[in-house]
């Protein structure tokens, strides 16, 4: 079981684009910064021509922790992560790994992304690249 986000105007276009297999982060269309968590204004421009862009899935672990407490019921252990997303510096998001070896997670792993279906809701979750050291 897990808790799901409520979709609104804001939010919807991130939960649910990943329908087709695809991860899309809100991007300026006036100077190309990429914003999440969705914003109604650039932070770097000031613009509000912003827009769902598809971003390449791809990043690497900043941070993550193992959680042994099944805090919404579901099981556990599992992981925890920040992935720092290739598209930008900074650009980050709280997300599991998954189908992943718990023991061979470590920070600056590359990962990418999978999606865990809960249609119309497709949670961004993402398991290590093949062939990385332990």
């Amino acid at each position: 079981m897990r808790l799901l986000p409520a979709l609104d105007g804001t939010n919807e276009f991130f939960w649910t684009s990943g329908r087709d297999g695809v991860l899309r982060i809100l991007r300026c269309g006036g100077c190309g910064y990429w914003l999440h968590p969705p914003s109604p204004r650039c932070p770097e421009c000031g613009g509000r021509d912003l827009s769902p862009e598809a971003v390449s899935g791809r990043g690497r672990i900043v941070s993550y922790t193992i959680n042994h407490q099944p805090w919404d019921g579901g099981d556990v252990p599992y992981a925890l992560a920040i992935v720092a997303l290739v598209e930008q510096a900074g650009l980050r998001l709280t997300t599991n790994i998954v189908e992943s070896d718990l023991d061979r997670i470590e920070i600056g792993l590359e990962v990418s992304v999978v999606f865990e279906n809960h249609d119309p809701v497709f949670l961004p979750l993402f398991e290590l690249l093949d062939g990385q050291k332990p």
